[in-house]
């Protein structure tokens, strides 16, 4: 199914970002939000983000209000920053990700389980820590990563799940871990599969810090 979903169809989409964090604990931590939206076209010119008049005028407002008040927010570039190549990629042609992900894990079972209140397959993926990059493993003492695929009848993906655990600890006495699930909602636009939501939310601890975050696109 990912195989004949690799399609050129020609695409023009709106795609929001909502990026929120919160640094910190207690009273004294600090939260950060921000939203954007941007044009995306696909077509025989290749791949193009759209950014509107008004928005690259409130960008330029924001950057120089961060050049008078370095601690002013910058809420449009932590939203915009959600928007890069690689996440429209992920977005507007979902299968080539997907099976990246697939191929570099081990399947773990199947089961029925309806998606969205349709008739649905989970098929389970599993991760080593060799699917990270060589120089991090050294680093890394526990890990997993878990891949959840729900289907429909012909091998069509509805819906996806990405689950990552990890800790560890670099350069002695520096511990760290990470916690994180996104999640995927998939629509086919033509020959092509696109992912019509994408939401991740996780945890970061690590050299004394701590972080949550929420990213919606």
């Amino acid at each position: 199914a990912l195989a004949r979903l690799q399609g050129q169809a020609p695409l023009k989409a709106s795609v929001q970002a909502r990026d929120w964090r919160r640094t910190g604990e207690g009273k004294d931590a600090k939260e950060t939000q921000g939203q954007a939206t941007i044009g995306l076209e696909d077509g025989p010119r290749g791949l193009q983000p759209l950014y509107s008049h008004e928005l690259l005028a409130r960008v330029d407002a924001e950057s120089r209000a961060a050049v008078k008040d370095k601690s002013a927010p910058k809420p449009l570039s932590q939203a915009l920053g959600q928007l890069d190549f690689n996440e429209l990629r992920a977005l507007s042609s979902a299968a080539p990700v997907l099976q990246r992900e697939i191929e570099d894990a081990a399947f773990k079972g199947e089961t029925a389980e309806p998606w969205a209140g349709k008739p649905a397959r989970k098929l389970v993926f599993e991760s080593s820590v060799d699917s990270l990059p060589e120089g991090d493993r050294e680093y890394v003492r526990d890990f997993k990563l878990v891949l959840s695929v729900w289907i429909g009848a012909d091998g069509t993906p509805l819906a996806s799940l990405r689950h990552i655990d990890l800790s560890g600890r670099a350069f002695v006495v520096v511990s760290f871990e990470h916690h994180s699930d996104q999640q995927r909602s998939y629509a086919l636009a033509g020959d092509r599969l696109v992912a019509l939501s994408d939401e991740e939310k996780g945890s970061a601890k690590g050299a004394g810090a701590t972080q949550a975050y929420r990213i919606e696109r």
